[in-house]
């Protein structure tokens, strides 16, 4: 392939890898549309995964949490161990949107 038509070929391979969707995913798309799966997905999502499994640098299972939302809101304000404090890059709203997120993911109380 020559450079010329490489370059749109890449793009769209790249588009289809990030963006592309089933019908069958309408469910997970209607949840990252709420304002906290998207706060989430953009900050938190690297380390702890959007399902909150990942477990990055240290990052808890969220979806095993026993925290109540009090503690949460802490957590995400302050940080904790390898995790930074939030409450510099997000709106308070922000931060009790994405705690609501990451209460949807598992048993947390």
């Amino acid at each position: 392939m020559n450079a010329v038509r490489t370059i749109p070929f890449l793009m769209g391979m790249l588009l289809l890898a990030c963006g592309g969707s089933t019908a069958g995913d309408g469910m997970a798309l209607d949840a990252e549309r709420k304002p906290g799966a998207q706060v989430y997905n953009t900050n938190c999502a690297l380390c702890h995964g959007r399902d909150g499994k990942l477990g990055l640098n240290g990052a808890k299972d969220l979806t095993a949490s026993t925290l109540t939302k009090a503690e949460m809101l802490a957590v995400v304000t302050d940080g904790r161990n390898a995790m930074m404090p939030y409450k510099n890059v997000l709106s308070a709203k922000e931060i009790d949107a994405v705690v609501e997120h990451v209460r949807s993911l598992g048993t947390s109380k």
